[in-house]
């Protein structure tokens, strides 16, 4: 299943590394429940679930509880509790991070409403610049141009 791991953290970790736990662990979420109605959902054997239980069971994610005939399995809090406060540290980072990374993105945030047009120059289109008759920059560089290229004599 998966290494033997060296503190309870590793466990915890090596634990929800296998896909198939984590399903478990997601069907426990909603209830406590018996082994037998755990491997119904899975195409796998009833020993395979068991050793995904144990594994479960020894990362200190579950618990399991033999109640008359049924082997009762529930999520086991301070588990998952161990996890989610190693993951917080680098939640905070990772918060911090995309808070700017939005603020880069999304830009300055106008506050002021933009300024309203005069009263006497509404509907008045913007004054020409003045350009003397000529006409603008761009037009007169297209008109410098050749329009047609002589190809070059080969020696």
């Amino acid at each position: 299943m998966s290494p033997p791991a060296t503190d309870s953290l590793s466990a915890t970790f090596a634990a929800l590394a296998d896909p198939t736990r984590r399903a478990i662990l997601a069907r426990l979420a909603q209830g406590a429940s018996p082994v037998g109605e755990l491997v119904k959902p899975f195409r796998i054997s009833a020993p395979a679930i068991s050793r995904h239980l144990r594994v479960l069971e020894n990362a200190g994610l579950i618990e399991r509880k033999v109640d008359a005939q049924w082997r009762i399995c529930r999520l086991h809090a301070p588990g998952l509790q161990r996890a989610d406060d190693w993951l917080s540290q680098y939640r905070a980072f990772w918060d911090d991070s995309l808070d700017r990374l939005v603020e880069v993105l999304e830009g300055p945030v106008a506050t002021d409403p933009p300024p309203a047009a005069e009263p006497h120059t509404a509907g008045v289109p913007p004054p020409a610049s003045p350009s003397h008759g000529r006409p603008p920059a761009e037009t007169r560089e297209r008109e410098r141009r050749p329009t047609h290229r002589h190809p070059r004599k080969k020696p």
